[in-house]
């Protein structure tokens, strides 16, 4: 990373501190701490190998999705007020009726304009809702990071594995690692998705503990998440593996007091020659297959013409 680069994301780490401050009228300094610590974590998993980490990690000093719900909800405030000055409005005008001979032309003018003021805001509010759901699309579409978990997306994995694969000078022998949350749905159904979120986050954040530099960590969909380790042999890449199952099983997560018991299953498989994204993934997802209907919590590997 450039020296420039440095200074602009440090930059932009200070600025985005400032405007949390602001926000709060009682800022304290264990805010501050904290947010300059997860920073620090940021900048430590920060490198420039295949992605564009600069981006990635400017992405989450300055949240633009909390921009678009800012401008959503003072859109939402603006249009609850124009409504209710159109709602008194009516009422007034009821309340004249009750109090006098009823004009009809004049109630029927009064009616029509309140009605053409209602649709002109509700067609306003459409307008702001799709214009907003348009730069949500667009966002999704540019970034490289899963805004839950802080991990890369789908999205960069198709990139990374493209640009892995069809180098002619990657080394054989990188491993892939599909890994999927057991029993998920139990998890959502009996703690509520909530609960389900914080496995996620929790789980995302053991890997990125756990993994070397050189590693990548992807959220593939779901509670499924893609790793490639990066110039690793085939026994050190069981040592890996087994590691993050011991970890996983052995944390504990608490939510709201109760003890929310995970496991992992993993399926691994290997980069071999005349390899692309699907033959890999297609192999690591058999693996994994393989591992959950082995019984769970467990890893399987799936090879390629014996390799």
């Amino acid at each position: 990373m450039q020296k420039n680069e440095l200074i602009s994301l440090v930059n932009k780490m200070c600025k985005e501190l400032l405007v949390i401050i602001d926000e709060h009228d009682e800022a304290t300094v264990e805010q501050v701490s904290t947010y300059l610590k997860e920073s620090s974590e940021i900048i430590c998993n920060v490198n420039s190998d295949n992605l564009n980490t600069v981006g990635y990690a400017e992405s989450l000093f300055h949240n633009a999705y909390e921009e678009i719900a800012k401008k959503s909800l003072s859109s939402y405030a603006e249009t609850s007020k124009t409504i209710l000055e159109l709602t008194k409005k009516h009422e007034d005008t009821l309340s004249e009726c009750q109090e006098q001979q009823i004009d009809l032309p004049s109630l029927t003018t009064k009616f029509n304009e309140i009605q053409t003021h209602m649709s002109e805001e509700v067609h306003r509010a459409n307008d702001i809702i799709t214009k907003l759901t348009k730069q949500v699309k667009h966002l999704e579409e540019k970034t490289n990071l899963d805004a839950l978990t802080k991990v890369f997306n789908r999205r960069a994995l198709g990139t990374y594995l493209d640009n892995l694969c069809s180098s002619k000078k990657t080394p054989f022998n990188f491993h892939i690692l599909m890994i999927d949350v057991d029993n998920f749905k139990t998890i959502n159904d009996t703690h509520g998705h909530v609960a389900g979120d914080k496995v996620l986050i929790y789980l995302a954040s053991i890997l990125k503990k756990t993994l070397r530099d050189g590693d990548k960590i992807f959220r593939f969909g779901g509670e499924e998440f893609v790793i490639i380790l990066n110039r690793i042999d085939d026994t050190h890449c069981k040592i890996i593996t087994k590691r993050l199952l011991q970890l996983v099983r052995d944390n504990k997560l608490i939510y709201k007091g109760k003890n929310i018991r995970t496991t992992i299953s993993i399926g691994t498989t290997k980069f071999v020659k005349d390899d692309i994204p699907d033959t890999l993934l297609h192999r690591a997802d058999k693996a994994l297959y393989k591992a959950k209907s082995n019984g769970k919590d467990q890893m399987q590997t799936e090879v390629k013409d014996g390799i």
